[in-house]
């Protein structure tokens, strides 16, 4: 059985975030999806509320299952007998710096491998980022995430 873990800080998870989460649940027996505690960031969400958050998204998906990590992502990936990380790319942009951490990875733990999934064309231009100022103008999300992610980010927004 071949795990691979999708790390990142999905705040708020896309519709790319999910094409890569599905795609890879295709390829690989188990994907744990493992949503980073980044305390140099301020972030939207909460971990625990970006991890439920993506739970209901990704509900239709047996073989994936959403943790909370903070640290490596190497040792999130031996924490959970992973051989593999995945990363998406969206554009050229992406791609320097995540071939720099898929180095850095290797050096760190030359038996877990790093595989990139492209994101499908229609997604390419979306980020979190761009979800997030959308949202704080309350323009349409409709073509960024799945209805419950939106829910949740427009009841955080307005909280905000």
């Amino acid at each position: 059985m071949v795990t691979a873990v999708y790390p990142g800080s999905f705040d708020p998870a896309t519709y790319g975030h999910l094409d890569v989460i599905r795609r890879a649940s295709v390829s690989f027996d188990q994907v744990i999806v493992g949503v980073l505690h980044n305390s140099a960031k301020s972030p939207l969400f909460s971990v625990e509320e970006r991890v439920n958050i993506l739970e209901k998204a990704t509900k239709s998906m047996p073989n994936v299952i959403v943790k909370p990590f903070d640290g490596l992502s190497v040792n999130f990936a031996r924490q959970n007998h992973a051989k593999v990380i995945v990363r998406g790319l969206r554009a050229v942009t992406d791609f320097e710096y995540e071939l720099q951490m898929a180095q850095t990875n290797r050096v760190l733990a030359p038996d877990i491998d790093t595989v990139f999934l492209t994101t499908s064309l229609e997604y390419a231009y979306l980020s979190s980022t761009i979800m997030k100022e959308v949202a704080k103008f309350n323009g349409d999300l409709s073509k960024f995430a799945p209805p419950e992610i939106i829910e949740a980010v427009m009841l955080k927004m307005y909280e905000k």
